[in-house]
């Protein structure tokens, strides 16, 4: 054990090296001679010189690292951007979205079945809950799932929401009455998607930094196929073997396709110590404010063509009434990875999140004046379903890149959708209880709701780029 000594200007300055060989008093004791006969490993090339009992008044000097208004990564060290395992990620991110937002993407064929054969006595707004309810707790429940999954348990996450999601559908097979529904595939089913929707956007961001928005998109495009797959085999199998086992046939899909995320899911490493179960300081990052407030306008509007496109087509004479909502999910998958390959390369995602938006009002209003023409309907739900799909998966994108702790990425995901549930649990049921009434009305929400989203997403880009100019805004200073 050593004690050495190093003379500047005023105080000294001790510092114990335990594996350190005895004094050597040969050695200069100036500051520019001074060095350890044997000194302790430094590590990453920097030492930082702190003050110790005996040296009061001494001011610390700062070890040179990361400025302070550089964002934390996420435990681990750098994203790999790459890797077997990174990829596998990316795969069973896929199959978590195709049954969770998968089955979001399908209700339009529950609401078209339950609304002519189950539940005759509802009207479609009253039905819409089922699915907006669903949605609800999809996304709203992450907020409690999110510091789990900070804490370092996903695959705990997953392995419960697998089995929520599988077991809800089975019993949504049995059910013939509406408090049934709302039950077994409103809340059960919802909470489970909750777990496996916030792994999916989370983990992500700690394997991906340059790539992050592809591979995102990439996973978020297996809502896209999920919105296909499914309606198509509930439409085949319900007229020949019914209703319940049609519903079981999915819900064996979801087991079998949700064993892939159960076993591949990995995170990287756990956060080191203890840490919040909720940082109420995220709340005052102002540019993530606006952004929650574009999400809940977003999803407000977002998901009516999906819950009523084919009502829609029927009510006014066309026909493959059924499959244009399998078109809306078709031009979906393009639009949740080319928007997120741009993203990555050429802008930041608020830029294309917002150009994607902006475009997706357009067509809602537009929407008004497509009425007899079927191909019309198909054009329009193939670009609407490009813009919409942008949404999805270029909000975890967004987030990701205003966030100045990664290692609180799980909390600030739960945060932002649960603002996006609370629009969600408006928009469909508003728009149901419309447009009976009025087609044009109800279209018209749509496009409004999602004109304040883009505006709100392109307030939040401005207040984000000036934050880093002169550092980050903060509410309360």
């Amino acid at each position: 054990m050593a004690f050495y000594n190093m003379d500047t200007p005023g105080h000294s300055v001790y510092s114990l090296d335990p594996k350190g060989s005895d004094w050597d008093n040969s050695r200069p004791t100036t500051a520019e001679g001074w060095k350890p006969f044997a000194g302790a490993p430094v590590r990453d090339s920097y030492q930082t010189l702190s003050a110790l009992p005996e040296s009061p008044g001494m001011t610390p000097q700062p070890s040179p690292g990361l400025p302070p208004d550089t964002p934390k990564g996420p435990p681990g060290g750098p994203p790999p951007d790459g890797g077997l395992t990174a990829w596998l990620q990316v795969l069973g991110g896929y199959f978590l979205f195709f049954n969770t937002w998968g089955l979001i993407n399908a209700f339009g064929v529950f609401q078209t079945y339950y609304s002519t054969v189950l539940l005759t006595d509802k009207s479609n707004s009253t039905i819409a809950w089922i699915g907006t309810l669903t949605s609800f707790m999809l996304c709203a429940s992450p907020i409690t799932w999110g510091p789990v999954f900070d804490m370092g348990s996903p695959r705990l996450l997953v392995v419960f929401g697998s089995g929520a999601v599988v077991f809800g559908m089975m019993m949504t097979s049995l059910c013939d009455k509406y408090w049934q529904l709302m039950l077994a595939q409103g809340i059960v089913v919802g909470i489970g998607g909750g777990c496996l929707f916030i792994t999916a956007t989370s983990i992500l961001p700690s394997y991906f930094s340059k790539k992050r928005a592809l591979a995102m998109g990439i996973a978020a495009s297996g809502s896209s196929l999920g919105g296909i797959v499914y309606p198509l085999i509930f439409s085949h199998l319900q007229p020949t073997v019914g209703y319940g086992w049609a519903v079981r046939v999915i819900a064996f899909i979801a087991l079998v396709t949700l064993a892939i995320p159960c076993a591949v899911i990995k995170p990287r490493t756990k956060s080191p110590g203890r840490r919040k179960i909720f940082d109420t300081a995220i709340l005052k990052e102002v540019p993530y404010e606006i952004f929650n407030l574009a999400t809940f306008f977003g999803f407000v509007g977002q998901y009516i063509p999906y819950f009523f496109i084919e009502q829609y087509a029927g009510d006014h004479g066309m026909d493959m009434a059924f499959y244009m909502l399998t078109f809306l999910n078709v031009g979906s998958i393009p639009g949740r990875i080319l928007p997120s390959l741009l993203a990555d390369k050429y802008f930041h995602p608020l830029h294309v999140l917002a150009t994607c938006t902006g475009c997706a009002t357009i067509l809602a209003f537009c929407w008004i004046a497509v009425k007899h023409s079927t191909g019309g309907l198909i054009v329009w739900c193939l670009l609407y379903g490009f813009c919409s799909g942008a949404f999805v998966s270029l909000q975890g994108a967004a987030v990701a890149s205003m966030a100045t702790d990664m290692r609180t990425i799980g909390t600030r995901f739960g945060i932002n959708m649960f603002a996006g549930a609370i629009g969600i649990l408006i928009g469909s049921p508003v728009g149901g209880a419309i447009f009976p009434h009025s087609w044009p009305a109800a279209q018209t929400f749509c496009g409004v709701t999602l004109g304040c989203s883009t505006i709100s997403i392109v307030a939040t880009y401005v207040v984000y780029q000036r934050g880093k100019t002169g550092g980050h805004s903060k509410l309360g200073g």
